[in-house]
């Protein structure tokens, strides 16, 4: 499946930045991961810090999927909101993947610290602001759940959002403290760098054949011809999941992103904040640690990649055109455009746990908007998963849920 399309600005800012070769011999391991992109090497991390003798394995270049196309926002908020999470899965269940999610965005930044990372992660504010009339009420409602709960937040209304912001035609938000932006490619580079170093073993241009089960381990023939044997696969693969899992899990969906040319001036209000709205798609805006603006949005279903990529023009019509609203003087210069494939869960959370059809098995698959902080709790479960354990979240997160 192509995950992307067209120009993705991370692939093309950071060029080629390692090189791994292809498998070329057959191995032996404690964890096979499958999948280098962000999960993948947050898993691979956890996987090498725990002890385990560890290989990743991609049938693409590294990072080359769908992690070369993501926004990179760093937000606890899920795609459903909290008040309407509690009604869906229950108070417990709701609350802690909220604040799983906020936690993540510690640990990332942990993370950036121990790596001595590169990759532009920076702390900001969260703006969710209504874009209608209409959703200022349920909004409202949004913030007194998650002041209840203990994330920090407050209301500004439409004069404040302008004063501060400079957006206007909106009719108020909520403000939270919790956010962060990343590279996410070149995290993901970093990190598979700094295990490789410690013993991660990683093949790119390696697909998986097939995988047998047996008493305590799988035997996972490649494409390439060579076999791994591995006591535990992870499998890391997200969107592409799909074609592996036959029932119907998740939906799949498209979107569109740009990036403008450097304008640190034009932008500086905003370059400490992330920014969506209650559009139905919603849209989402960020400043790059260049002086970009990264803003996309105009989701809908996915069919395939060509008619997809199709609409790449029209889409960028429509997400300026929504810039346009809020920020009728700016001018936005495009300079990348692209279209990338992300996946859609009912209930807005991933599938990390075991599937009883894949034997000595794990999947750490994170949909929707927080596919990168799902991915760092993907790091705890599947740590006390190696061990036998249970994690809190397993019962919410499960499939057939």
């Amino acid at each position: 499946m192509d995950l992307k399309s067209n120009e993705p600005f991370w692939l093309l800012k950071n060029g080629l930045t390692a090189s791994y070769p292809s498998l070329k011999s057959d191995e032996e391991c404690d964890v096979l991961i499958i999948g280098g992109g962000i999960t993948g090497s947050l898993i691979a991390h956890q996987m090498v810090k725990d002890g385990y003798r560890t290989i990743l394995i991609d049938k693409r270049e590294i990072c080359n999927g769908s992690t070369s196309a993501t926004t990179s926002m760093l937000q606890y908020e899920i795609d459903i909101p909290l008040f309407k999470l509690i009604d869906q899965i229950g108070e417990k269940g709701a609350v802690e993947s909220y604040k799983a999610c906020s936690d993540a965005i510690d640990i990332i930044e942990q993370l950036t610290k121990e790596l001595k990372s590169k990759a532009g992660f920076k702390r900001k504010r969260s703006l969710y602001y209504a874009s209608r009339k209409k959703d200022v009420s349920w909004l409202q409602q949004e913030f007194e759940a998650r002041k209840k709960y203990g994330f920090e937040v407050e209301w500004l209304d439409a004069e404040e959002i302008q004063k501060e912001f400079g957006f206007q035609n909106t009719f108020g938000g909520i403000v939270s403290k919790q956010g962060a932006s990343v590279d996410a490619f070149k995290l993901a580079h970093e990190l598979l760098e700094f295990n490789h170093k410690k013993g991660l073993l990683v093949f790119d241009k390696t697909e998986m054949k097939a995988a047998k089960s047996y008493r305590g381990y799988n035997l996972v023939s490649t494409t390439n011809g060579p076999q791994i044997k591995a006591k535990k696969i992870i499998y890391c693969i997200g969107y592409e999941s799909k074609s592996l899992i036959k029932e119907n899990f998740v939906d799949l969906k498209s979107t569109y992103a740009l990036v403008s040319e450097i304008d640190d001036d034009k932008f500086k209000n905003i370059s400490s904040t992330l920014v969506w709205n209650t559009d139905e798609p919603y849209m989402y805006m960020r400043t790059t640690d260049d002086g970009r603006l990264l803003i996309g949005g105009g989701d809908e279903d996915f069919y395939d990649a060509k008619k997809r990529d199709a609409l790449l023009d029209k889409k960028e019509r429509q997400i300026l055109k929504t810039l346009k609203k809020i920020r009728p003087d700016y001018h936005f210069y495009t300079d990348f455009v692209w279209a990338g494939t992300f996946g859609e869960t009912k209930d807005g959370l991933p599938y990390i746990g075991e599937h009883e059809k894949f034997n000595n098995s794990y999947f750490v698959l994170g949909f929707g908007g927080n596919g990168i902080t799902f991915s760092v709790t993907g790091m705890e479960m599947t740590s006390l998963f190696m061990k036998n354990k249970k994690h809190p979240l397993s019962r919410y997160f499960k499939f057939e849920r």
